[in-house]
């Protein structure tokens, strides 16, 4: 059971590591504004809603989660 667990948050942290390198290349490359982010300005007040960037994060997270559940699932059945 242990080293089940120990292989699990090896996994978590080699996908913590991933997604820390994906935000490093996002900072070191300008990517574009995403066309369904909106910036509105009027006397002096920036407001800024990113619609578009929100769906693409909830789809990414969504991925992630249920690749994590589907590995748990599979490591456990071992």
């Amino acid at each position: 059971m242990f080293e089940e667990m120990g292989r699990f948050i090896v996994l978590m942290g080699v996908i913590l590591v991933f997604i820390g390198l994906i935000f490093m290349a996002f900072e070191k490359f300008s990517i574009p504004q995403n066309p369904l982010d909106f910036h509105f300005k009027w006397k002096g007040i920036d407001i800024y809603f990113p619609l578009g960037t929100s769906i693409l994060i909830s789809i990414g997270l969504t991925l992630l989660l249920n690749l994590v559940i589907w590995l748990f699932i599979w490591l456990t059945k071992r």
